[in-house]
């Protein structure tokens, strides 16, 4: 029995399974082979395009035999073979972001891209240092608080950005180079550095540039420094009421030339950047040279004249004053001019003597501003002088430029993040400025102590403590007032 039911158990299983009954021929597993090798060039085929390396050769891809249906037997050889496993499938899991991120740097190492760091963001260049490319911004944010006055409406507390810009630089070879920037503190857009340039070398020590689009003024020590360059807070009185009409800014071309101890520039502009088309443009043309009688590696004596002549616009005869004394962020404390409309034109010039020795700068300037008024009315002048200076108290030379003539961002000896202390300043100034030409008009002064903490070449504290004086004869607080404001600043420039 017990073979009887053996025997009927093989021929049950030999009928349910006729295929396992049968011994596979030379042409099926012939066929099997065909079909995996094709199976196995496709899936080779897609790895080399999700890596990006080059499809297989046609030779290896090329289609195989319609593949026979396999029997069971010939799944039983497959799961025998070595298997080929497949990456997750791109629609389903695309790669992560470090995936992308390696891709990429490889890409920009294929490419010889390189990257350098200064003053807190990336510069960088192609291969073959024909390209340039850097951003650019500033963070400027201000606390003032004044008090003392007569009048309540000027004793204060206010905040404000005094500048937020974000922008680009960049250059072609060694000739062509552009800048642009754009500025949100008063929570507008406002379009500020913004010009296309070519620059050049005439002989050894002679070079040149030539810029043109909307364009900074080169006006003055102070005036020709950028916001966050500043040793103090705001610029003297003779960069805020010795001006254009537009403005620090106007629509233009520059060419400069520089030689070894000194610059020239001259420039032409239209107005600011602006919306109104239905009139004619202000003109105006300004000059400015500064020389370095005196350039050491330690010290430098700095002279400097300028001047502008300015054409007014039929939309720009209103020549009303209000500049600003004891800090920015008080509106209420101003000079006024009073109302004065009928402007034809401006001519202002003036001139600048200064230097550094060591640790150690000083810088006095003046200027005088005449305003051309209609029906045959007396130019309306206004005068503004100042000096001021300062000591770095950690050793750090001053941050001059000698090629602009003008501050730029200190090199900081020791910098904070580094361990060190940073750089300390201590500064000074006095200014005052006259709008009593007109008999609407008023005058001020202010003295002004401060320090500045430069935690790095492009970080910086600044606190000033400013006694004011003004007379106004017209506006909202007329008569002789003073006090005091008190201001600070944390600024970021890269």
């Amino acid at each position: 029995m017990t073979l009887l039911r053996t025997g009927c158990a093989m021929i049950a299983l030999v009928i349910a399974t006729p295929a396992l009954a049968q011994t596979p021929s030379a042409d099926d597993l012939a066929a099997l082979v065909r079909a995996q090798a094709a199976e196995i060039a496709a899936l080779k085929a897609r790895l080399d395009r999700l890596e990006g390396a080059p499809v297989a050769s046609a030779s290896v891809a090329s289609p195989s035999p319609p593949p026979v249906a396999p029997a069971p037997v010939q799944v039983a050889q497959q799961t025998r073979s070595p298997q080929v496993t497949a990456p997750f499938a791109p629609q389903l899991v695309p790669p992560g972001p470090a995936e992308r991120d390696i891709a990429r740097a490889r890409e920009a190492n294929d490419a010889g891209v390189t990257t350098e760091w200064g003053a807190g963001l990336p510069v960088f260049h192609s291969a073959d240092g024909v390209y340039t490319f850097k951003p650019r911004g500033r963070i400027l944010t201000d606390v003032s608080s004044s008090f003392g006055s007569k009048y309540d409406g000027r004793n204060i507390t206010t905040t404000g950005m005094r500048a937020l810009r974000l922008g680009l630089e960049g250059g072609v070879g060694t000739h062509f180079f552009y800048q642009f920037e754009s500025d949100f503190s008063e929570n507008e857009v406002d379009v500020v550095t913004a010009f296309i340039g070519w620059r050049n070398r005439i002989a050894p020590g002679l070079d040149y540039d030539v810029r043109a689009g909307h364009l900074f003024n080169d006006r003055a020590f102070e005036g020709s420094t950028g916001s966050d360059s500043t040793p103090f807070m705001e610029r003297s009185t003779v960069s805020t009421a010795i001006i254009p009409q537009r403005g620090f800014y106007g629509i233009g071309i520059m060419p400069r030339l520089f030689w070894k101890t000194g610059h020239a520039s001259l420039t032409v502009t239209g107005d600011r950047v602006d919306g109104n088309q239905a009139v004619s443009d202000s003109r105006t043309l300004l000059g400015r040279v500064h020389w370095n009688p005196i350039k050491t590696a330690s010290g430098v004596l700095h002279l400097g004249l300028w001047g502008f002549d300015e054409s007014l616009s039929s939309a720009a005869t209103t020549l009303t004053r209000n500049t600003v004394i004891g800090g920015r962020f008080n509106g209420a404390l101003r000079v006024s001019s009073g109302p004065l409309t009928g402007g034809t034109g401006t001519t202002g010039y003036g001139a600048e003597l200064g230097g550094y020795a060591g640790p150690v700068w000083i810088m006095g300037e003046a200027g005088r501003r005449n305003a051309r008024l209609d029906g045959g009315r007396p130019d309306f002048v206004s005068k503004a002088w100042s000096l001021s200076g300062g000591w770095f108290i950690t050793g750090d030379l001053p941050p001059y430029n000698p090629r602009l003539g003008s501050f730029g961002q200190p090199h900081v000896l020791d910098p904070l993040f580094e361990g060190g202390a940073g750089a300390i300043e201590l500064t000074a100034r006095y200014e005052n400025l006259d709008f009593t030409d007109l008999l609407t008009g008023g005058e001020g002064w202010a003295a002004t102590v401060g320090v500045n903490w430069y935690l790095n070449s492009f970080t910086r504290i600044q606190v000033n403590a400013i006694h004011w004086n003004t007379d106004n004869r017209s506006g909202a607080f007329i008569g002789p007032d003073d006090g005091e404001t008190v201001s600070a600043r944390v600024a970021v420039t890269f």
